[in-house]
């Protein structure tokens, strides 16, 4: 029995009362950071969906009509649908619900980042890796209670410092308590990256 709405997923239960919900890249899948989940916690149950939208064959989480441009309307379905999806794996895995920690690499940290504005019950905590504004909902939620890391490359081609700057403070706004971390490199995640990541994680509650 799969948890519905369905996605194609990996479920790998842990022995703490954190789950960690991987987000993929454009191209990536549903095992692609298992590893990484891992190294992040090694306690912590991993619960990894596969992106149901095609883009010449790579697997996302929503559409874009563009490098950097987003299909808004498919981004709202695609994030209720996700996290419906969360929802009901929590209730199917037997999950903590206040122990859901997003963490998203580039669309997947794009889409998890769209959850925290429009699904705020759904994570109490993220790590975003190289994300953007993914949109700006008519009303901010309360996200006071909610820690967010985001990690960007100094050199990233794709998402430049002001967009993560943009970001953040959209989500201080909401009321998050937001740390940004600009380490050498480009859009491709690093060791640097993990261990940033890793390091403040260790620092929740």
């Amino acid at each position: 029995m799969r948890p519905q709405p369905d996605f194609l997923h990996e479920f790998v239960p842990g022995n703490s009362d954190r789950t960690l919900l991987l987000l993929h890249g454009t191209g990536g899948n549903e095992r692609d950071l298992i590893p990484l989940g891992r190294e992040l916690d090694p306690n912590a149950s991993l619960l990894s969906p596969r992106g149901k939208i095609l883009e010449n064959g790579m697997p996302r989480f929503f559409r874009r009509l563009a490098e950097g441009v987003f299909d808004l309307e498919d981004l709202e379905m695609r994030t209720n649908e996700l996290a419906d999806f969360v929802a009901a794996a929590v209730r199917h895995y037997d999950l903590a619900a206040d122990h859901i920690i997003g963490v998203g690499y580039s669309n997947g940290a794009n889409i998890a980042a769209s959850m925290l504005l429009l699904r705020p019950e759904i994570m109490h905590a993220a790590i975003l890796f190289r994300a953007m504004v993914p949109l700006v909902p008519d009303k901010l939620p309360d996200l006071s209670s909610v820690n967010i890391w985001i990690g960007a490359g100094d050199q990233d081609p794709i998402v430049p410092a002001s967009e993560t700057k943009r970001l953040a403070e959209l989500l201080r706004r909401a009321g998050a308590d937001v740390t940004i971390r600009f380490l050498e490199g480009g859009h491709e995640l690093t060791r640097d990256d993990l261990d940033a990541a890793r390091e403040w994680l260790t620092t929740l509650q």
